[in-house]
């Protein structure tokens, strides 16, 4: 195999950042508790091959940030700066956004506009300090989706948008991929696809289902899988033959961007590449 039309993704941020990390913390306050940490881990995928890395802003929003004393604008600057001097010009850089931990009418008290400008909140520090594009990861809920991509479309940056989905094919709120790509109709978003929850053999069959409903180019970001004690070792489900092996079937679809979700390595990229650059 040898397909140079496929755009390499990096892999887990937050498991990564605990591997290193001495306390375990909601991994964005590691961008101004140690950013050394941070910046390491994002070097380590540049330098597998990874050509998007995302910077360590993943549920940075008001609603967790704010529990630290600490502003959503320093968390996401400091992340964003941290993964471009990482990057040093050899990756581009994408502002990672995550779905808000409250409910949106008319699961919970969440209206719209205010989800918008919490993600306008988020988004905009993250473009000030030079984001290449946004990537929105995890979501369960495809109206909050439409809503976050609204406002990102305001930053005029690429989008990239996937949800998280079990093996039924929906995401744990219900929705399907069919209902995921028509909220996506009509909004400047340059992929969709899916990420975490599933390991890539179960992750497969839904990818292929989206070509039923767009022809936008797709994401795959499966996941590795949790961390396992076994003889007094750390492994996580998938080993890295596996997980490529696995992975590679979801090019026989419209995969654009790949890479991985939580338990992923630099490892895990770098046999990624070796498979699909041939």
């Amino acid at each position: 195999m040898k397909r140079n039309d496929i755009v390499i993704l990096d892999g887990a941020m937050g498991t990564k950042l605990w591997e290193k990390a001495e306390n375990r913390v909601p991994v964005w306050r590691y961008n101004v508790e140690n950013p050394a940490i941070v910046s390491d881990v994002t070097r380590e995928y540049v330098e597998a091959g990874s050509e998007i890395v995302q910077a360590n802003t993943f549920g940075a929003n008001r609603c967790a940030v704010q529990k630290s004393g600490r502003g959503v604008g320093e968390i996401v600057s400091a992340g964003v700066r941290l993964a471009k001097e990482a990057a040093a010009g050899r990756a581009k850089v994408s502002l990672s956004v995550g779905p808000l931990p409250i409910l949106m009418e008319p699961y919970g008290d969440l209206t719209e506009e205010e989800a918008a400008e919490m993600f306008a909140e988020q988004i905009a520090p993250g473009v000030a300090e030079g984001a290449d594009l946004i990537a929105f990861e995890t979501f369960m809920d495809a109206d909050m989706l439409r809503v976050a991509v609204e406002t990102a479309s305001r930053f005029n940056l690429p989008v990239l948008a996937t949800m998280t989905f079990t093996e039924a094919g929906k995401t744990i709120m219900g929705h399907s991929v069919e209902r995921f790509v028509e909220s996506m109709e009509g909004l400047p978003v340059s992929a969709v696809g899916i990420n975490c929850s599933l390991g890539p053999e179960k992750a497969v069959p839904i990818i292929a289902s989206f070509e039923q409903f767009t022809d936008l180019p797709l994401i795959f970001k499966p996941n590795a899988g949790k961390p396992v004690e076994e003889n007094g070792k750390s492994r996580v489900e998938y080993d890295i033959d596996t997980f490529v092996s696995e992975s590679m079937r979801a090019l026989d679809y419209n995969v654009k961007y790949i890479g991985g979700c939580c338990g992923s390595s630099p490892d895990y990229i770098r046999a990624m590449i070796r498979r699909i650059r041939g």
